[in-house]
């Protein structure tokens, strides 16, 4: 929508084919339906949560960035607010105002809309763009801006065409892959027993390795994983993050997990990967065993399961002690030193061995796509074929949540417009 308003904007006659009957159906999904339109994070911090290929995006926020965006929306109505974790949202609440906003952009500017419109092909002659082809019409133009997003979400129709697209014409695509996804376990009676246990304030460490070797008295004290300093973390881990996550009836899910998906999911190719969930981060092994024998002490009298339930979510007590082998009637003062041992260790270092993803459909971003070494970064223009434009999450471009991929995609879309006029209008600067 962005890329066709601007695009027309600029004097060039443009049409939108959307396949689905209105634009902007995932758009509407977006933050909770809220629409967490960006990030107020310093563009060098901001670039790196898109991981090595976020420098391939430096021209396009240097033309159309954050406060492009928050002022084109005030334009028509949208107010903004920036929350105490730096997202952006509409200070409504409401993901349809946005989309609303960009709908009367584009007919400010002329666009015109065509709706279930599917496009099944590009033409392409002497590796010039002439035209996209609907069911049995060839729509003439000289220039295509391929804003298709990626294959999440696909009732929304971005189920994946545009790397089809791409694909025939030439364009290398990148593996593809879900990302922001929650994760499948292979102990899955023992997740299904927890199914619903949300946790809070712990550390969630992904290592390349079985779950039986990892370091039992984890030590980590540090996050590390991708817009987070580019520190390298110590084998075996591959991330650790603090934060909230939830066990469900596959696996697990939640913002911590969603994050490290990607970097999870990128491992599995190489190995296996399993998961360990520090449940007192802010307290040492040494620590959290005097903690459990001061309430033993304190409360002896009192059943295991009780004296738990102050701990931990009540749901997943029962499940903890079923792993080590202590019955949730014994009596606090009955809790034997290796036993008290054996709790401290689960507490610090409760794991699961990763069996994969959730499929694509069912990330809320697609990772990998059309190959950034054939778009030209300033112009969003294909290497191969003159005349065709990419914008967004088609490409191999994706981040950590926060608004950093709709920016992305609003950048790239607003370039990728202006050039793709100003080549067919014969337009320079």
């Amino acid at each position: 929508m962005l890329a066709a308003a601007r695009a027309a904007e600029i004097g060039a006659s443009v049409v939108l084919l959307e396949k689905t009957n209105r634009p902007g159906n995932k758009l509407l999904l977006t933050g909770n339906k809220r629409c967490n339109l960006t990030n107020a994070k310093e563009l060098d911090d901001f670039i790196a949560m898109y991981g090595s290929n976020g420098r391939f995006l430096y021209s396009s926020f240097g033309r159309f960035f954050r406060d492009d965006l928050m002022a084109l929306l005030g334009r028509y109505g949208v107010e903004t607010k920036t929350e105490p974790d730096g997202r952006v949202f509409p200070a409504s609440n409401r993901a349809e105002d946005v989309v609303n906003a960009l709908q009367r952009y584009m007919d400010d500017c002329g666009v015109r809309l065509r709706t279930n419109a599917k496009v099944t092909s590009i033409h392409v002659a002497a590796q010039r763009m002439i035209g996209v082809q609907i069911d049995k019409e060839l729509v003439p133009a000289a220039a295509v801006v391929l804003a298709t997003g990626g294959a999440s979400y696909p009732e929304t129709g971005s189920s994946g065409d545009g790397y089809r697209l791409a694909s025939e014409v030439g364009h290398t695509m990148v593996g593809l892959r879900p990302a922001l996804v929650p994760l499948i376990v292979r102990e899955i009676d023992f997740a299904k027993s927890m199914q619903g246990v949300t946790l809070r304030n712990v550390r969630l460490t992904a290592c390349r390795c079985e779950a039986d070797l990892i370091d039992p008295f984890p030590t980590l004290a540090t996050d590390y994983g991708r817009g987070i300093g580019g520190r390298k973390p110590p084998r075996p881990v591959i991330e650790s993050r603090t934060g909230e996550m939830m066990i469900t009836h596959f696996g697990i899910s939640g913002p911590m997990v969603l994050l490290m998906s990607l970097a999870v999911v990128d491992a599995l190719e190489r190995g296996p990967v399993s998961v360990s969930i520090d449940l007192f981060p802010g307290l040492d092994h040494g620590q959290l065993q005097q903690r459990l024998q001061g309430d033993f002490d304190r409360y002896g009298n009192r059943s295991l399961r009780h004296l738990l339930d102050g701990l931990l979510p009540h749901k997943a007590v029962d499940p903890l002690l079923q792993i080590t082998g202590i019955r949730p009637d014994r009596l606090g003062h009955q809790i034997t030193a290796g036993e008290r041992e054996r709790l401290a260790g689960l507490f610090k270092s409760l794991r699961f061995n990763i069996k994969g993803p959730l499929p694509i459909s069912a990330g809320t971003v697609t990772a990998g796509g059309v190959s950034l070494d054939e778009i030209d970064p300033k112009t969003m223009a294909s290497h191969l074929v003159q005349g065709l434009y990419f914008s967004g999450e088609v490409m191999d471009l994706d981040a950590d949540t926060g608004g950093y991929n709709l920016q992305a995609a609003f950048s790239t879309g607003y370039v990728a417009g202006e050039e793709a006029a100003r080549a067919v209008l014969g337009k320079t600067g």
